[in-house]
């Protein structure tokens, strides 16, 4: 699918593009191509001269090699953006962009939230958008807010688990579920944290490259100011969910001490009955039940009272409690 952006008076415009002949009649600023038919790619080609790389010239591109300026003077970037879905995990899309002939080329193959948030506010705010360089910009600060907005579910869904984790009592599947909310909280707070890391290479190095104008400029020296600021937050983020992960696992054993305890208690409180019965139960010249008619039942009173004493002495020093 193609999505052409037209500028006027400072606003991102989309045209509709149905065929060949609509997308020769417009001027974008901006192309974005979401999983692109071989068909579209061709007419980008013809008409623009630039070749979309393919889906793994995408993904399999060396790190080393994530912006280059082709042969022809066209800048090629590969920048991650974070993509959470409410039926899966969170993961990392890999977008392909090129800067050529005045105009911002992207291609990827899922429809990522960061570029209808562009879309959104380049229609209600005129005059936010000059260039081409604009609008990659404007991607990349609004990729640092779609962080943050995630690490603030971060926040918010490990406020829940500690709520859960630090109660009264907590069960073995409470704590499992704690576990699976706290890893997964985990992997998100490392892929927003890699992201970031990725979009501060690519303003980086539209900043090295001497691309931009004063004003563009400062406006990417702002975007490393705020993803520098969010490195503080997924920091602290590891650091919370390494102790609610130590907490659960402490509570677990715990839980499993417990259960032992319950099987070292019974063992010591057992043992002198099992001692009387085995007395009475050696193979004597003269046996004591024989000589004595309550020998049965002194023994078997004997091993009650010895089972009871030491459970009222545990119970005593509180160590049942």
């Amino acid at each position: 699918m193609i999505n052409v952006f037209v500028l006027q008076n400072g606003r991102l415009n989309q045209v509709n593009i149905e065929t060949r002949h609509d997308l020769e009649q417009a001027a974008p600023v901006w192309v974005d191509l979401t999983d692109p038919s071989d068909e579209e790619r061709a007419w980008v080609k013809s008409i623009y001269g630039v070749t979309l790389p393919g889906e793994d010239e995408v993904k399999d591109i060396e790190a080393s090699a994530r912006y280059y300026e082709a042969e022809n003077g066209d800048l090629h970037l590969r920048t991650d953006f974070l993509l959470e879905e409410d039926d899966g995990p969170s993961r990392v899309v890999t977008v392909a962009f090129i800067l050529a002939r005045n105009m911002l080329f992207s291609v990827h193959n899922d429809d990522l939230p960061v570029f209808r948030l562009v879309r959104l506010r380049a229609r209600s705010r005129p005059g936010s958008i000059g260039d081409y360089k604009d609008v990659l910009l404007d991607l990349y600060a609004t990729d640092a807010e779609y962080s943050a907005d995630a690490l603030e579910g971060i926040y918010q869904n490990l406020e829940d688990v500690s709520r859960r984790v630090l109660q009264k009592e907590l069960t073995d599947q409470d704590a499992a579920a704690a576990l699976n909310a706290i890893a997964q909280e985990e992997d998100l707070n490392g892929r927003i944290r890699r992201n970031m890391m990725d979009t501060r290479r690519a303003v980086s190095f539209l900043m090295r490259g001497r691309l931009l104008n004063a004003e563009q400029f400062e406006e990417a020296r702002q975007i490393l100011r705020d993803i520098e600021s969010l490195d503080g937050h997924t920091a602290f983020l590891f650091d919370k969910i390494n102790f609610l992960m130590d907490a659960t696992v402490g509570f677990i054993n715990i839980n499993q001490n417990k259960i032992i305890k319950i099987f070292s208690v019974a063992s010591v409180a057992f043992l002198p009955p099992t001692l009387i019965a085995s007395i009475y139960g050696m193979n004597f010249k003269l046996l004591p039940e024989l000589e004595w008619s309550y020998g049965y039942p002194f023994s078997l009173g004997l091993m009650v009272v010895s089972a009871i004493t030491p459970f009222w002495y545990f119970r005593k020093r509180g160590w049942l409690n």
